[in-house]
């Protein structure tokens, strides 16, 4: 072994090149060490016959005995696209209006036609070298059409694709004459179909007309951006701010079994009980951290709804502003609280939202 091959080696081993030709550097540097097969592969990790193939080959041919060789395997049919047929491939892996499935068929043959092996074009398109094998064999086969899907077997549909589009419209555009909605029954007797195909139907197209909802729109002129302002807390909050969550349980009852609870006995329910008044509880959830700040008060009111904002204020670290998505009661927008907020040493918002959850402030 000369110098320079030693050095070589020696790099190769430290990690240059792949791990398996990392692997034959050490094994041909431990054997030109004096050591015997069975050692050299009982130091690196491998069979003694592994240890005698690359000995060999070192001793035969050197650094390049110790390269892999060329894999062969079955040639591949030429596949070489005419002009025509690479602008109509190209046109369909292009345009936005192309079946997903079509496209990348289409990808798939461009590809191979720019050379290298399947698996290569498969690993560059993101598939199974599988698919590449079946397109790149149709399209040499059949050219365009082959890309094409062919007709499938079985037995056709039983429910026409107008009759399924006369039933979505008949449901979601008119009524069934004296009746408030549509049933499967009165459905089946005007188009003729069974009541469990109109069933499928309505399942496909997510109908449900025996269904019944309300809404109530709101009509705040502002509506649309101050929900922006309330969703934009939740999604993007500000810098150097805490968004908190507020909300109030009031009219807490504070009940109390008359049976007391003893040692080794469940806790029994008696027909009477001690009450002890109500209490409200006033609570702010951090969005981010999940952190809660909670107060109780023997009444609720805009007094003790302001001496919650001090205890939030108080709990805040100073260098941090403070946002407020709170529900539309009356003690939040009395005179008293917005004094206090327009006091306010640091910032302070406060977004507000109705009891239907949309938000009025």
């Amino acid at each position: 072994m000369s110098v320079e091959e030693r050095a070589e080696l020696s790099c190769w081993a430290g990690g240059a090149v792949a791990p398996r030709l990392a692997e034959r550097a050490r094994i041909v540097l431990a054997c030109a060490e004096g050591a015997p097969n069975a050692r050299v592969a009982a130091e690196v990790g491998v069979t003694v016959a592994t240890v005698r193939k690359w000995r060999g080959k070192f001793a035969a041919e050197g650094l390049a005995g110790l390269a892999d060789a060329a894999r062969t395997g079955r040639p591949k049919a030429g596949l070489v696209l005419g002009e025509a047929e690479r602008e109509q491939l190209v046109r369909w892996a292009r345009q936005a209006r192309t079946a997903q499935y079509l496209a990348l068929r289409a990808k798939i043959v461009l590809r191979c036609a720019e050379g290298g092996t399947n698996r290569e074009a498969a690993a560059d398109l993101g598939v199974d070298a599988s698919t590449v094998d079946r397109w790149r064999a149709r399209f040499i086969a059949e050219r365009l059409d082959g890309l094409q899907d062919g007709p499938r077997t079985g037995r056709p549909p039983s429910v026409l694709l107008s009759q399924v589009e006369d039933v979505v419209v008949a449901t979601l555009e008119s009524a069934p004459g004296k009746d408030t909605h549509w049933s499967r029954a009165s459905m089946a007797a005007r188009t003729g179909l069974s009541k469990s195909a109109i069933g499928r139907i309505w399942r496909r197209f997510d109908l449900k007309p025996h269904l019944q909802d309300s809404f109530k729109p709101s009509a705040d002129p502002q509506f649309v951006a101050k929900v922006v302002d309330v969703v934009g807390l939740y999604h993007n909050p500000p810098e150097r701010a805490v968004v908190l969550c507020v909300d109030e349980k009031s009219q807490i009852q504070a009940l109390d079994r008359s049976q007391p609870m003893m040692p080794g006995m469940p806790e029994r329910r008696t027909h009477d009980c001690l009450r002890h008044g109500i209490t409200s509880l006033f609570t702010a959830f951090g969005i981010a951290d999940g952190t809660a700040i909670g107060e109780l008060h023997r009444r609720h009111r805009a007094i003790e709804f302001k001496k919650f904002l001090a205890t939030i204020d108080k709990t805040v670290p100073r260098d941090l502003d403070v946002h407020l998505v709170c529900d539309n009661y009356a003690t939040h927008n009395t005179p008293e609280v917005k004094a206090w907020l327009e006091a306010y040493s640091r910032g302070f918002g406060v977004a507000i939202r109705d009891h239907e959850g949309g938000p009025a402030r």
